[in-house]
């Protein structure tokens, strides 16, 4: 019933065409009955030479008129009901990729993409089959049925119309019994297919990993085991149907067989006219047809309620990061104080009219806070400016056992560089999801200038972050489309300023294609590098007052590091960045630093100051340090000896990025304690875009 109820809001908003359809098929079975009587009264009338040669002619132009009625009519209600099927399976594609989009990454870390995909295609065209041929079998093998056997009962004989109607009763109870089999084996043949489409998604995704392991075997044999899994599954379904659809044959030529026998004595006796006998024959193999299409139809019902079942599992699932959530949380708080309230006035003792009242207060304070709370949340937001407060953030992944952050407390001024480092899985990636709000947090915990950002639309906000993940993902388009994807329209001027800005505009150019150039699934034809500052150009083009690039600068050399730093200053002046990155070089000369270990925010301030406590930053920097000379050693003796230095020995040493506010290379002394930072050392944080003093 549930799934009858879900796909029925879909069936009602095209009801007008469903019931013409359905009309039309009405004509069309009204109109076969008629065949039958005119090919009898043809007979009889042949037979008793009373029919005369205008007679037939009368009968024959009958039988054209009939023709050209079933003729319009089964086009007419194959354009309506096929016609609404398909259209139902398109807005029910609509709605579920919508409502997917809605989704918080959650969901999509805990299915798999190979059985979202399965539901998209193979479900839906299941569901189109109920909803349009399955429609059909049924309406017309009842229809047609209930009249034929009118028509034998009035017109031939009741007997024979009741012993034609036994192996009927037989066929109904069998496919009652028939179906529920099938409902059960096709779900399990579309997790099979949902388990195979995403092994096969899998593997081409990883294709170059395979191939680097030399693993093509190994996966062969798990895709054959898969293929043969889903190959059973198709056999249990198939070996049912195959049964099933001969038995169903069998009983109606032993259906024909009794009443051809029985008919054909019923004539001879004198009971029936031989015309009548024809005409009964006829309106049995019009039966033929219904019992037929009602075991197809049971067929494909089950099917498209497995189906549908799949779907609506999809489409009932409630995205765990949504709009409103804290006016949810807000309003349930405020019911809660609202009872509470009522609850005390009544342990005092006030009168039932004094505790009506009051409830009544509470109830119209709390249906105005609410009420302005939504406006709030539904209002048009003014933009941002970029100031962000963590106060005591705390996260826990779900299904972690411990908090991937710890009472985190920042203040970051707009305008600022703010650079967060810390070893892998301290949760410096955690955090700038959680400032995108792709996970929920407790109320106050992240605010952006002042306003709790469970309280910022989705949309609202995340149009004023621009991010660079750490993936750079790119999709299969053109690099015009890719840089230009989260802005509307595709303003060269502005591509090419953002591409020159993140240093791959020449590249883009040496391209024979230059900016129409496809990059393929993933951005596959691109180098690392190449990726990665697509995507910063990508972020660019926003212009957004708050820019996360998380590890985003991994794949750039030295000299591309440089110029991207300086062009960053140079773009975000006024506006909010944060960098997050391994290499100190690539955020040293942030505003703020960052240094998370364990969740915990460890240590906070600028270089110089991290520098002189000489904790978990002064480790990390003398450790690069360390590790950089000992390449440019290595790099020597290949040099001194004539080989090529292996790729890693020639990393750049750390501090040779151009800093954020300065052109110029400095040297590892400056890099220590940079003058400007020499004479004072306060715990005071710098103001946004100035260095300590």
């Amino acid at each position: 019933m549930e799934e009858l109820r879900f796909i029925m809001q879909y069936i009602k908003r095209h009801k007008w065409h469903y019931l013409a359809g359905i009309v039309t098929l009405f004509v069309v079975d009204f109109a076969n009955l008629y065949i039958p009587r005119i090919t009898g009264t043809i007979t009889d009338g042949l037979t008793a030479r009373t029919l005369d040669w205008s007679g037939v002619k009368r009968c024959l132009l009958g039988l054209l008129l009939l023709g050209l009625t079933l003729a319009v009519g089964r086009f007419l209600w194959r354009y309506f009901l096929f016609g609404s099927a398909r259209k139902i399976e398109k807005e029910l594609r609509d709605d579920m990729f919508a409502h997917l989009e809605k989704m918080s990454v959650d969901y999509f870390n805990e299915n798999k993409t190979g059985d979202l995909m399965t539901r998209f295609t193979s479900d839906l065209n299941a569901i189109r089959m109920a909803i349009g041929m399955a429609v059909i079998s049924a309406f017309d093998a009842t229809v047609m049925t209930v009249m034929v056997i009118g028509q034998m009962m009035v017109y031939v004989n009741v007997k024979l119309t009741l012993l034609a109607l036994i192996p009927m009763v037989v066929i109904c109870g069998g496919t009652i019994y028939y179906g529920k089999i099938i409902h059960a084996r096709y779900m399990e043949r579309q997790e099979a297919i949902s388990d195979l489409t995403d092994y096969v998604q899998e593997s081409f995704s990883g294709i170059r990993v395979i191939k680097a392991f030399v693993r093509e075997q190994a996966q062969l044999k798990a895709f054959t085991k898969a293929n043969e899994k889903t190959r059973e599954k198709n056999l249990n379904l198939v070996r049912l149907q195959a049964v099933v659809m001969p038995l169903l044959e069998v009983f109606i030529g032993v259906s024909s067989l009794v009443t051809l026998i029985y008919g054909g004595y019923l004539a001879i006796l004198g009971e029936i006219t031989l015309g009548r006998f024809v005409a009964f024959h006829q309106y049995v193999n019009m039966l033929v047809w219904p019992m037929l299409a009602c075991g197809d139809a049971i067929n494909t019902f089950a099917q498209g309620g497995a189906s549908i079942k799949r779907v609506r599992a999809v489409m009932e699932e409630v995205p765990g990061v949504r709009d409103g959530q804290f006016f949810e949380l807000r309003f349930e708080e405020q019911r809660l104080e609202a009872s509470q309230e009522a609850d005390l006035q009544a342990a005092e003792g006030k009168s039932g009219a004094g505790r009506g009242k009051s409830a009544s207060r509470a109830k119209n304070r709390l249906e105005a806070i609410t009420r302005q709370e939504a406006e709030n949340m539904r209002g048009i937001q003014p933009p941002l400016t970029g100031q962000i407060t963590f106060s005591h953030l705390t996260y826990t992944h779900k299904g972690a056992l411990e908090p991937d952050l710890r009472d985190i407390c920042l203040e970051v001024p707009a305008g600022t560089t703010l650079a967060v480092i810390g070893r892998t899985g301290s949760g410096k990636s955690t955090l700038v999801n959680l400032m995108l709000h792709l996970y929920n947090t407790e109320r106050g915990m992240i605010l952006l200038d002042g306003r709790d950002i469970n309280t910022i639309p989705l949309k609202e906000l995340r149009r004023q972050i621009a991010y660079v993940p750490q993936d750079n993902f790119l999709f299969s388009d053109t690099l015009k489309a890719n840089i230009a994807f989260g802005v509307e329209g595709q303003d060269m001027e502005r591509i090419v300023a953002a591409t020159k800005a993140a240093c791959i505009h020449d590249s883009i150019m040496e391209f024979p294609d230059k900016y129409d150039t496809m990059v393929g699934e993933r951005g596959v034809t691109l180098s690392g590098g190449q990726k990665q500052r697509s995507s910063i150009a990508r972020a660019l083009m926003k212009d957004a007052p708050i820019l996360i690039l998380d590890d985003a600068l991994s794949a750039v050399d030295t000299d591309t590091e440089e110029q991207l730093l300086r062009n960053l200053r140079e773009n975000r002046q006024g506006k909010t960045t944060i960098l997050i990155a391994h290499r100190i070089s690539t955020i040293q000369h942030a505003d703020v630093i960052l240094v998370l270990d364990g969740g915990r925010a460890a240590e906070v301030g600028n270089h110089a100051r991290l520098m002189e406590q000489r904790g978990i930053y002064y480790e990390m920097f003398e450790k690069q340090q360390l590790e950089a000379a000992m390449g440019e050693q290595r790099a020597a003796l290949h040099r001194e000896y004539g080989d090529e230095p292996a790729a890693e020995e020639t990393m750049h040493v750390i501090g040779q990025a151009a800093p954020l506010s300065q052109g110029k290379t400095m040297s590892k002394t400056d890099q220590a304690v940079p003058p400007s930072r020499k004479e004072n050392t306060s715990a005071a944080l710098p103001a946004p875009g100035k260095e300590a003093e």
